[in-house]
C-alpha cells in the first residue's frame, strides 16, 4: 500500500517517532558487523532515516512506492544539501545495484500482508546484498497488532489538521485495517476531507525466521523495542538482523 495525499502530511503526523533510535540501532549493528559504505532504505517514506545517513556519510539508496513520498523527500534532501538517490519501485520486486547494507524501518516490511510477498522480498533483498552485506529491519509485533491497534478508534484534533484514525482487526490473519480520515486546512481557511486505508500484518517471529533462512540468510538475530534483549510477550516492535554469506 502507498500513500497518496497523507505524504503531505506524514511528517507531521510522525514528529514523535524515534528516528535518532532506529539510526542509533543501525549503526549499533554496523560497528559489530562491518561499516557499510552503499545502504539501501527500503520503504524509505520522506526520507527521515535516508537523509541522516547520508549526511552520516554513507551512499545511500532511498526505495519507496510511493511517489508522493518520494517527492516529499526530495525536497527535504535538497535542502538539508546532501546526495540520496530516489527510486520508486516496489520492493518485491527489486531491481537495483547491490548495496552493502539493506535496511527497513518504521514497520514498512509489516505492508505486506501475504506470505508470499514476505518471502519474496526477502528473496530480493539477498540477491541485492553484496556477499557478507546485513539486512537489518523491524515489524509490528502480534501483540501490537492485536492489543495496541485491536478494534480501536485514535482522534486528533489541531488547528491545520485533525484526524479520525479507526483500527479494525482480523486476529486470525493478525492483521489490521487502518482507515484513516483528515481533515487538513487549506490557504482559504476551508478544509479538505482526505481519505486513505492502509493494511498491515503481523507474522510469528519464528516465521520470520524461517523465511529468512529459506532465502539463504544466515546469522538470523531477532531482537525488540531497540534493546539487544530478545522479546517478551508485550513486546511491540521486533528487530532482526540477517547477513548474507
Amino acid at each position: 500500500m502507498a500513500y497518496g495525499q497523507m505524504a503531505t502530511v506524514y511528517d507531521r503526523l510522525m514528529a514523535d517517532s524515534p528516528y535518532p533510535q532506529w539510526l542509533d540501532w543501525a549503526e549499533g549493528v554496523w560497528v559489530k558487523k562491518g561499516k557499510p559504505q552503499r545502504i539501501m532504505d527500503l520503504g524509505c517514506g520522506t526520507g527521515s532515516i535516508a537523509i541522516p545517513l547520508a549526511k552520516r556519510g554513507y551512499r545511500v539508496t532511498g526505495v519507496d512506492l510511493s511517489a508522493e513520498m518520494l517527492a516529499v523527500a526530495y525536497d527535504k534532501m535538497r535542502r538539508e544539501q546532501v546526495s540520496v538517490t530516489w527510486v520508486e519501485q516496489d520492493m518485491r520486486e527489486l531491481e537495483l545495484p547491490q548495496a552493502d547494507s539493506i535496511i527497513s524501518f518504521c514497520d514498512s516490511l509489516s505492508y505486506l500482508t501475504e506470505e508470499d510477498d514476505v518471502q519474496q522480498t526477502f528473496s530480493r533483498v539477498f540477491a541485492h546484498l553484496q556477499p557478507g552485506g546485513t539486512f537489518l529491519f523491524d515489524v509490528h509485533s502480534p501483540y501490537k497488532v492485536l492489543h495496541s491497534f485491536g478494534d480501536q478508534t485514535f482522534t486528533l484534533t489541531e488547528d491545520e489538521i485533525s484526524y479520525i484514525w479507526q483500527c479494525f482487526c482480523d486476529p486470525l490473519r493478525m492483521e489490521v485495517t487502518h482507515e484513516l480520515t483528515f481533515f487538513l486546512e487549506l490557504e482559504s481557511g476551508l478544509y479538505q476531507r482526505v481519505e486513505e486505508v492502509h493494511e498491515q500484518r503481523a507474522y510469528q517471529p519464528y516465521e520470520i525466521v524461517k523465511w529468512l533462512r529459506e532465502a539463504g540468510f544466515v546469522d538470523v538475530e531477532l531482537t525488540a523495542d531497540f534493546t539487544d534483549l530478545p522479546p517478551h510477550e508485550t513486546s511491540e516492535r521486533l528487530f532482526f538482523l540477517a547477513r548474507r554469506p
